[in-house]
């Protein structure tokens, strides 16, 4: 049956699927029916959604944000999350696969400044629908994003990086990768760049393997990564303005944005068991049931911070001195917390109210795939050294004066 479907999605793919003129909306539900039919095989086989991509780019979401002048559709950053919070419905793995590439396509965009090379493959974006990856971490820094190890080598036009990322997310399906590094060898590990490098660039060696409890789809294996290319590659910003500006606030709410979309579809399926169980039991609700109104309550919640994010983000984000500010800084980086927290909290509500027919791995009311899918949003950039990080500044911040955050 697989080998049928996915056959069907490679050959249906470009030709049948409808023209740009659909909706975002309608897009993506299209897409969020093959992610959603494939994901069990997906997380049993811990292998990539091939055919999710397949339709991403079939219906050209993946250069959704890309500007219209540049051949994209310049999708604001919460219509794209919206996008996440549906695959997350469906497929997990998928979902954060297309949170991932947006957060790099979004850097690029607002952090070109013009560049040639930039511009041009930005134009790739759109046009072929390249599938971006982050490496971001190495494994000498212990996950650090705003740290690196690896420099920048700099011959006449010629650059070269050979870095040891810990993880990058699929690597192995991506059309480039977008990476971290030092300036210069001279330059001190929070002096960074921003860089891209396309698949004719670099060089992958896996060093480690991806057999995880879930998101087993986004196949985030560990590689040696080996790259040259030529200086119009780096992005001429700072990666310190990129990260406060664009990365940061972009990955925090799309990822949150899809584990929502994860929350979400457990929670659906506990009103579905409770509703079912209510008839069959002609109105006697299982054990379980008074758990649904908190897991809905609970995932309001969760909607309304990210939603609430998304605007703070939308009303600020050309004012580099806002963004900047420790509040805004604090408050970015503890959705990430937040979101990650109440996600898993929601899921297990749903557990309780679907008991052992959502724990089993397999039948209409199972969220056991839910579950451990978002049991991984606390460790991606582990909350922990969130928390430790935001001690530091809750020392600085002395916090709003009233209600609405302004002053009396």
């Amino acid at each position: 049956m697989r080998d049928m479907t996915q056959a069907h999605a490679v050959g249906v793919g470009l030709a049948a699927f409808a023209p740009p003129a659909a909706t975002l909306a309608e897009r993506t539900e299209r897409v969020c029916a093959i992610a959603r039919f494939h994901a069990p095989s997906v997380d049993a086989d811990g292998r990539f959604p091939d055919e999710a991509l397949i339709a991403l780019k079939a219906e050209r979401l993946l250069g959704a944000m890309v500007p219209v002048c540049l051949g994209g559709e310049s999708a604001s950053l919460a219509q794209v999350a919206d996008i996440c919070f549906a695959l997350g419905r469906a497929c997990a793995s998928t979902a954060m696969i297309y949170a991932m590439h947006q957060v790099k396509a979004a850097c690029l965009i607002r952090h070109h400044s013009g560049s040639p090379w930039q511009l041009a493959f930005l134009r790739r974006v759109a046009s072929e629908q390249l599938l971006l990856a982050s490496s971001t971490t190495e494994g000498g820094s212990g996950g650090a994003v705003r740290s690196s190890s690896a420099p920048v080598d700099t011959v006449g036009d010629v650059i070269q990086l050979t870095r040891a990322a810990s993880v990058v997310s699929y690597a192995e399906q991506a059309d480039a990768i977008v990476t971290t590094a030092r300036r210069d060898d001279a330059a001190a590990s929070s002096d960074q760049v921003l860089l891209v490098f396309t698949r004719e660039d670099y060089r992958l060696q896996r060093v480690g393997d991806w057999n995880t409890l879930g998101m087993r789809g986004t196949c985030s294996h560990a590689f040696a990564l080996e790259a040259s290319g030529e200086a119009g590659q780096i992005l001429p910003a700072p990666y310190a303005d990129i990260h406060v500006q664009t990365m940061a606030p972009t990955a925090h709410c799309l990822w949150a944005s899809a584990w929502a979309g994860i929350a979400a579809d457990a929670v659906e399926h506990a009103r579905l068991f409770v509703r079912k169980a209510a008839r069959s039991q002609q109105g006697t609700t299982p054990p379980g049931a008074s758990h649904l109104a908190t897991a809905k309550a609970q995932h309001a919640t969760l909607c309304a911070l990210v939603s609430a994010s998304l605007s703070r983000y939308a009303s600020i984000q050309d004012n580099p001195a806002a963004l900047a500010a420790v509040d805004f800084q604090a408050a970015i980086s503890f959705l990430k917390v937040q979101a990650s927290e109440l996600a898993v909290a929601t899921v297990m509500k749903a557990l309780q109210v679907t008991g052992l027919s959502g724990y089993r791995n397999e039948g209409e009311f199972s969220v056991s795939r839910n579950l451990r899918d978002v049991l991984s949003a606390p460790l991606m950039i582990n909350n922990d050294r969130i928390l430790a990080d935001l001690s530091a500044s809750a020392l600085i911040d002395r916090g709003p004066v009233s209600l609405g955050g302004g002053h009396l």
